[in-house]
């Protein structure tokens, strides 16, 4: 036996170890045994059943790597032992005998002492890789447990995959969570008007909350949801049509109490330092001036009661006009105002909806309310916000493309695009009556970006060849994506999502409520990166500078969507194509090429940003100011006008169809916002581009406690009345 094999008499009579004692990981002294290293082996390894579909280990090939194992300590002449000590002996013995996938398994995954200390005072690991975490103990502690989370999930991935995230051919989003969550989720907030509040999901852990009956209490239940659904997803959290939906609670109200709210509101936003490593909710909110026509005769849903006539009097959120208005001027106003110091609020991201529906106004609803303000005066508020603070986010539903009154679409997140159209959800029209609690859920199971310039490189400028290559780097997505689909599965049967799966207690009927999140209906979102740099290795030419380039980069966009469409019916899954969400990743991608003496001088060629200062860091650093250009967009630093811009960048978002931003930088300049109005109207009804946002440059002292203003006072040079775009 090997308790036998492993002591020795002394002269005195006495049995004792021939190894020493073991300290264990889960904080104790035991004797040596190898039986333990026997049963590890088979236990541990039958998850390479689960992750790559290979056989674990049997009992005969355990007990021969233990005997090894056992002879190599023995060998070794060790004064002390640990449980990681006797892992790494075990993963050597492993990879000795070519059992990779084994060993990939059974190894621990961690960090060195001297990494973990950086992570607790600010520096090494992704120390800039998110604006929104803060200096705090809690942010290290989300550093440590990414660490080991990405680390795990590679060694999880079959070797292969996990090799094209490592080389840089393709970076897998939020890798952290990717064994855990989903990525982004759109809610339907009529779900929590109608059920109530469950914060953990079950019921177990938290306080259960029944349905709101008062407006103070619907808009507490619309943050903690946002709150709460962080702890089951990856990215941002937001809600479509959300004032349309809150607006029953505000009925009547006086303006200073709907104010009053939605600075209850913002603030809870911009407090509530729960989110992972204790950042605020990466929180948005669609806002539209009125109530879409779409909504117009439904029935409203709150206070746990559907309004349609049958378990409570019939009323409509036409009847809310009033109430949309002025929570849409309030919640401008507190945003305007910004917070005590006059900062701007970060959260939660204004989605200005630009709809066909507000374009006219309401001439005979306008005339019996002289009193409220109008669709072009709310839209105004949002251009003062802009021009302020940079604060606000424009979905422009008016293109055809958008199906603007066909269906549900928003913006979210990250600038993702979501749609549910009413041709192709057979359940739409009971969704939009929340009958039997069907209701929309949008949102992304998982983000992967390629890396578009290094499929030019090996093009080497054949046409066929970099479709070819970059329908490849889709294929490994795709089988990135069904990895994560069979990963939740298993996350699914044990429980692990209970707030994005929990089923409530109808507050009519008694029985379960529907299902939170359609999970099935989630997208998988394939990113592009550096669609510039691609075309100019490619042709010689950047997106702005040749038509060459710039049909060559539509070409393959368009065949990156017609194969996603492909793909999405092999593999019963909807894909979508997307600027990448995460600028950081036209980083590592730049210097991933930079680092492989295959793409060395090709990237040297077309990568922006400071290439001499990469350069002399690129042996002790990976955080170099070197990157690949976001999306489809024309290089930032490019010496064109904005209207060339515009004239490129649009073409390509009724293409990349799972989001796509436009970016208006202000700098430091404060513009007439009327001006930004009027041409941004322009830019909504002459272009194609979905989303936009005009960006400020904005200083603020933390000694003064103040923003830090510029004295430039003059307009930006192009706005103007004159806009003429090429469609």
């Amino acid at each position: 036996m090997a308790r036998q094999e492993t002591k020795q008499l002394t002269f005195d009579g006495i049995t004792v170890p021939l190894l020493p004692y073991v300290r264990t990981s889960d904080g104790h002294i035991i004797e040596w045994n190898r039986d333990r290293i026997v049963r590890q082996i088979v236990e541990e390894t039958k998850l390479v059943e689960t992750f790559y579909g290979y056989e674990g280990a049997d009992e005969a090939t355990a007990q021969e790597i233990a005997l090894a194992v056992e002879n190599r300590i023995k060998n070794m002449g060790l004064k002390s032992l640990s449980g990681p000590l006797i892992r790494e002996i075990v993963n050597i013995t492993l990879l000795e005998k070519g059992m990779v996938q084994y060993r990939n398994v059974c190894t621990r995954v961690g960090t060195p002492v001297f990494d973990a200390h950086q992570i607790d005072v600010g520096r090494g690991f992704e120390a800039h890789d998110n604006a929104n975490l803060q200096e705090n103990a809690e942010t290290s502690h989300k550093k440590k447990a990414d660490k080991i989370s990405k680390e795990q999930y590679l060694l999880q991935l079959p070797p292969a995959l996990a090799d094209h995230h490592l080389s840089g051919e393709m970076h897998i989003h939020d890798l952290e969570y990717f064994g855990t969550r989903p990525f982004c989720q759109d809610w339907d907030l009529r779900y929590f008007f109608y059920y109530g509040l469950m914060p953990d999901g079950n019921g177990t852990k938290a306080s259960v909350a029944g349905p709101a009956k008062r407006a103070e209490v619907a808009i507490l239940h619309a943050v903690k949801a946002l709150g709460s659904a962080q702890t089951n997803f990856a990215g941002g959290q937001g809600y479509y049509n959300f004032l349309t939906f809150l607006a029953p609670y505000m009925e009547g109200m006086v303006y200073n109490e709907i104010k009053q709210n939605m600075q209850m509101f913002v603030y809870e936003m911009t407090q509530m330092m729960v989110a992972r490593g204790g950042q605020l909710v990466f929180s948005s909110i669609q806002l539209s001036p009125g109530v879409p026509t779409l909504w117009q005769d439904k029935p409203c849903i709150y206070q746990g009661k559907i309004w349609d006539g049958k378990s409570a009097p019939l009323r409509t959120y036409g009847e809310f006009e009033r109430e949309v208005r002025l929570l849409f001027k309030a919640l401008m106003e507190v945003m305007l105002e910004g917070d005590y110091w006059g900062k701007p609020f970060n959260f939660p991201k204004p989605e200005i909806s630009i709809e066909p529906d507000f374009m006219n106004e309401r001439e005979e609803f306008n005339h019996r309310n002289p009193d409220l303000p109008t669709f072009q005066e709310l839209y105004l508020m949002t251009f003062e916000l802009a021009s302020k603070f940079g604060t606000p986010y424009y979905d422009n539903q008016l293109p055809a493309y958008r199906g603007a009154g066909k269906g549900i679409s928003c913006y979210q997140c990250c600038a993702y695009q979501f749609s549910t159209l009413a041709d192709k959800d057979s359940d739409f029209d009971k969704k939009l009556l929340f009958e039997d609690g069907r209701h929309f859920s949008m949102g992304s199971w998982q983000v992967v970006s390629v890396n578009c310039p290094r499929a030019a490189y090996n093009a080497e400028g054949d046409d066929a060849r970099l479709f070819s290559e970059l329908k490849a780097l889709m294929d490994v997505a795709v089988e990135i994506f069904r990895i994560k689909r069979r990963w939740m599965d298993l996350i699914r049967a044990n429980s692990r999502m209970p707030f994005a799966m929990q089923r409530p207690k109808d507050p009519n009927t008694g029985e379960r409520g529907a299902l939170a999140v359609d999970l099935e209906g989630l997208v998988y979102t394939i990113g592009v990166v550096g669609v510039n740099e691609m075309v100019q290795h490619h042709t010689g030419k950047q997106l702005h500078e040749s038509k060459e380039a710039f049909k060559l980069a539509i070409r393959a966009m368009t065949e990156m969507e017609l194969y996603g469409r492909e793909l999405s019916k092999k593999n019963n899954m909807t894909i979508a194509l997307a600027r990448t969400p995460a600028e950081t990743t036209g980083q590592r991608f730049a210097v991933a090429d930079l680092l492989d003496r295959r793409y060395h001088n090709f990237a040297l060629k077309v990568i922006k940003g400071d290439i001499e200062e990469g350069l002399e860091k690129l042996g002790t650093s990976r955080d170099l100011p070197v990157y690949y250009t976001n999306g489809t967009h024309v290089a930032p630093g490019a010496n064109v006008t904005l209207t060339k811009r515009m004239e490129i960048e649009h073409v390509f978002f009724p293409i990349v169809d799972g989001g796509n931003i436009f970016h208006i930088w202000l700098g430091e300049a404060r513009p007439d916002p009327r001006g930004l109005m009027d041409m941004a109207m322009k830019l909504c009804r002459n272009t194609q581009i979905g989303y936009f946002a005009f960006t400020r440059d904005i200083t603020v002292s933390l000694r003064q406690f103040h923003e830090m203003r510029s004295d430039k006072r003059s307009i930006t040079p192009w706005v103007s009345s004159d806009f003429p775009i090429k469609a």
